[in-house]
């Protein structure tokens, strides 16, 4: 015992530095002194001053450097938390939800098809889509430049039969003017191939979207690649005169366009269908409150007539515009230029809608499907009657949102805007077809009304967005922070009831 005295007398004042100096270790530490009394995170300078003259335990809590804490509601730092995770989530390498900037790219891609969609319209309004006769992706996307390379050109196209049956009398200088719109519809679709598969590869090895995300962004990426495959496809049948009876008109073939045209509207519309839902993820996971109010609302069993009818109505408007690409690949617009009658009738005459004229079998047996494909009478009626169908069905359904109180009561403020959006759009590309029917496809109303048709789908899909419910990962993602949120504000009512007296506990 005697000899243990003498050194606990010796190794005591170290021992008590080290207590109370405020060292590296302990400052930025989870335990000791700075983590119980929540001392800010020290600086080397501060830490340098602590340990030459340590202050003392009032000094420091008084002291400006202590975080203050933030008079916040426990809502609102649930929903920063809550995004935090979900940026933050990267435990594996995809995170839980993409980010926003993912949206706004999406976003502009769609704007760029949008536009190459209407501006393909044009190239062909102006015949000008046969004037490039090879396909070189990677050569092609420089025009001629001396004027031996105009002059090949020029003698390439003079073999098509375009040139022969249409243009025989076209010079040099008005070719450069179709060639130049065809040239440049090509170079846009490279553009917009380009400019998608790069972002999207930075995106997805940068772990800004999620893995199904990651999915679709690389479906899209080879719908596009499919697309300037369609696009070559289509100029190809517009080369040989075996599609159209000796004398007529060159066209391409309808089939291939409405392909090309199908796949172009397919790929806009996922564009714009993924980038309003990470946009709406990142809205919901925002807002907890206001997520579970609106949910809420969208799983009211009364919805399920509105939704189904909203994804009806998304079908129906793409396969009208399909219908107007046989009209177009046709030229069915031609034909019967007034509305709502068609010659003597609201129909032309039955011999007329179903010839033996299209049948290329000996007994007639492909009568019943060539002439809806085939038959530039019936293939106008056919669009007409769709047309009419959209438009009736978005009046009937605007009606149903509006005055049916079940249904416009649980509607969301949002929904019930981008009705009326819809309704708008109907109303305009009715008048478009009409007016350009009339007037014999006049350019700038033909190409209205193409751009018209795509902006229609463009609203119907915003409304599709806002009424159907999210995906169910992102669902089972919001069921832990509103039950959170449940629990907060349950804690929160309880303490603001009032307290009961003493007399009514003894009672």
């Amino acid at each position: 015992m005697a000899s243990i005295l003498p050194a606990l007398r010796q190794s005591a004042p170290r021992l008590a530095r080290q207590l109370f100096q405020c060292s590296r270790h302990r400052c930025h530490g989870s335990t000791g002194l700075r983590s119980t009394l929540l001392l800010p995170k020290a600086s080397p300078s501060y830490i340098r001053t602590f340990k030459s003259s340590p202050p003392r335990l009032s000094e420091a809590i008084s002291s400006d450097t202590v975080p203050k804490p933030k008079s916040s509601s426990p809502l609102s730092s649930l929903n920063t938390s809550i995004l935090a995770k979900r940026r933050k989530g990267k435990a594996r390498f995809f995170p839980e939800t993409s980010e926003k900037v993912v949206a706004y790219w999406l976003l502009g891609s769609a704007a760029s098809v949008f536009g190459i969609v209407v501006f393909g319209g044009l190239t062909r309004l102006t015949e000008s889509g046969l004037s490039i006769t090879e396909w070189k992706p990677v050569t092609g996307s420089l025009p001629p430049i001396s004027a031996e390379d105009w002059e090949s050109e020029f003698n390439r196209y003079r073999t098509s039969p375009e040139f022969k049956l249409l243009n025989p009398h076209m010079t040099l200088s008005e070719f450069k003017k179709i060639y130049y719109m065809e040239w440049t519809h090509r170079l846009w679709g490279r553009f917009v191939g380009i400019s998608f598969v790069l972002p999207a590869i930075y995106f997805i090895a940068r772990g800004k979207v999620s893995a199904p995300m990651a999915l679709k962004i690389s479906g899209i990426g080879g719908l596009i690649g499919f697309q300037g495959f369609l696009g070559w496809w289509m100029v190809k049948s517009g080369l040989k005169d075996d599609l159209f009876a000796p004398g007529s008109h060159p066209r391409v073939s309808q089939y291939r366009l409405v392909a090309h045209l199908g796949t172009a509207f397919l790929c806009y519309s996922a564009m714009l269908w993924n980038g309003l839902s990470i946009l709406r993820a990142q809205k919901l996971f925002g807002d907890i409150k206001l997520a579970e109010i609106n949910l809420g609302r969208l799983r009211n069993p009364r919805m399920r007539i509105f939704r189904t009818s909203v994804g009806a109505l998304a079908a129906l408007v793409f396969i009208t515009a399909m219908s107007g690409g046989l009209v177009a690949g046709l030229d069915a617009g031609l034909i019967y230029n007034e509305f709502p009658w068609m010659g003597l009738g609201l129909t032309p005459p039955k011999s007329e809608l179903f010839s033996d004229f299209y049948s290329h079998t000996a007994d007639g047996s492909d009568v019943w499907w060539r002439n809806p494909l085939e038959n530039p009478s019936l293939v106008q009626l056919d669009h007409r009657i769709l047309a009419t169908t959209t438009f009736t069905s978005v009046m009937a359904l605007w009606a149903y949102s509006r005055f049916s109180r079940s249904t416009s009561n649980i509607l969301p403020l949002a929904c019930k805007k981008a009705m009326h959006g819809v309704m708008g759009f109907a109303c305009l590309q009715v008048a478009l077809g009409i007016s350009t029917l009339i007037y014999l496809i006049p350019l700038p109303l033909a190409s209205a009304h193409q751009a018209g048709s795509l902006a229609l789908l463009s609203y119907v899909l915003v409304l599709a967005n806002r009424t159907f419910l999210p995906q169910r990962r992102v669902l089972s993602l919001l069921a832990k922070p509103m039950e959170k949120a449940r629990r907060i504000q349950a804690t929160q009512a309880r303490r603001n009831m009032p307290k009961a007296s003493p007399q009514h506990r003894s009672q």
